[in-house]
């Protein structure tokens, strides 16, 4: 077969500035798919893109070439409309397990396609194994038949959604190149709009445990996928939330199924319950179901009938307790005073360090392994005061766990108590709001 195109003059026109024209990034994202452009090809394409960037039809044309791999799902059948999140990822983000059901219990159907952890942000799909019986894969088939029964289905996305994200997203993790915006939003929204959602709501975290640190960034991310959404025909809104200190109490697999459960029993801490709700708000709004509150679904046990019969469709006991670590160890404040900060990453990454993540892409995680919170951010402590405890199910892994605390936010440490803390906002701004 003769190529339309030559990898080296694809990235000649990237490395001088210019734009791509359709013909080229067709033929790109297609013969790298194939085998035919090299790894080492694409890096420097990757790294001509990080550095010059792309336009707005640039990235639109790459991500439809990225789709275009792949197969497209279609729930036009299912007879009620379609919606779904995506975060991009944080500590204690246990969000998707409340708000799947909790959007569902308004007949609007959820089709959550996730993921697993990586480093200190912790994986759906993880969480959910906790859960005995459990089941993460599921056939097209199945995806629909669940859609159409009870509104609602957390899983695995298939192999076929755009294959070149995957190949493109490993290559991008080893050459540098994983904080080029548009290859981000294009490697999200190419998954998103092939899995044919509707809507589509963006949770953009911002801050230290998060994959963006700085508020104008997290905006220009969050504005791109928009408009990537938009453009493809989904209504796409984000909200870019707070990741600088853990989100709820638990940080972990199995303990944060057991705080998602409280949430939908009408408890739960309440920054959770905020986002959930205000999320779900968006996803409503976006799918045309207006007027309602969410949090009512929460008080009443509509959402949690939802979660039931979700988790016990993919073969789940959704009355199993989550277990207990063996190993605890406990933190406590050094000083009386305030939380003035208790630090995203420095927890993620002890969680991690005690079991909870993976370092790899197929190690296996700790269910029982993580961190718990006693207090927060801006509560009063008196010195000795326990702040967190440590849990894990492999004792060896405790000072490491210990020693990410200590080492966090340049050796300051990932908790520090002064006189007084700001106010802490959840929702620090909206691109695109349906609401």
């Amino acid at each position: 077969m003769t190529e339309r195109h030559d990898a080296v003059d694809v990235i000649r026109t990237k490395r001088d500035g210019g734009t791509l024209s359709d013909d080229q990034i067709d033929w790109v994202v297609d013969a790298y798919t194939r085998g035919v452009v090299a790894d080492e090809q694409m890096s420097s394409l990757a790294m001509a893109i990080l550095q010059r960037g792309m336009g707005r039809e640039e990235i639109a044309r790459w991500t439809a070439a990225m789709i275009a791999t792949g197969e497209r799902l279609d729930f036009s059948g299912l007879g009620k409309p379609t919606a779904d999140k995506h975060s991009t990822g944080g500590v204690g983000d246990k969000i998707t397990l409340p708000l799947a059901p909790l959007v569902a219990a308004h007949g609007v159907a959820v089709p959550q396609l996730s993921g697993r952890g990586l480093g200190h942000t912790g994986g759906t799909l993880d969480k959910l194994e906790s859960i005995p019986g459990w089941r993460a894969a599921l056939s097209n088939e199945e995806m629909h038949a669940q859609l159409k029964d009870m509104g609602a289905v957390i899983c695995a996305a298939g192999s076929g959604l755009a294959p070149a994200d995957k190949k493109l997203y490993a290559l991008r993790d080893v050459t540098g190149t994983v904080e080029c915006i548009p290859l981000i939003a294009s490697s999200i929204m190419s998954k998103k709009i092939a899995e044919g959602t509707g809507c589509l709501v963006l949770d953009v975290k911002v801050g230290s445990g998060a994959f963006m640190k700085d508020l104008d960034q997290a905006r220009e991310l969050a504005a791109t996928m928009v408009d990537l959404g938009t453009d493809a025909g989904v209504r796409t809104s984000a909200l870019l939330t707070d990741m600088s200190t853990p989100l709820g109490l638990a940080i972990g697999n199995g303990n944060e199924v057991a705080e998602s459960v409280e949430v939908l029993a009408g408890g739960g801490p309440a920054d959770v319950v905020e986002l959930t709700v205000a999320l779900a708000r968006e996803m409503l709004a976006g799918a045309g179901i207006t007027g309602v509150d969410p949090a009512e679904a929460l008080r009443d046990g509509r959402a949690m009938d939802a979660w039931r019969r979700m988790i016990e469709a993919q073969g789940g006991d959704p009355n199993a307790p989550m277990p207990d670590a063996p190993h605890v160890e406990e933190v406590r404040a050094e000083a009386d005073g305030v939380i003035t900060r208790l630090d995203a990453l420095g927890v993620g990454v002890a969680a991690w360090r005690l079991g909870a993540g993976r370092a790899r892409q197929g190690d296996a995680v700790e269910v029982s392994s993580g961190v718990m919170l006693r207090k927060t951010l801006g509560e009063t402590v008196a010195k000795g005061d326990v702040i967190m405890t440590l849990h894990t199910e492999t004792e060896s892994r405790m000072p490491r766990g210990l020693a990410a605390l200590a080492e966090a936010c340049d050796g300051a440490g990932a908790i520090e108590i002064g006189d007084s803390a700001p106010e802490r906002r959840i929702v620090l701004d909206t691109v695109g709001t349906n609401v």
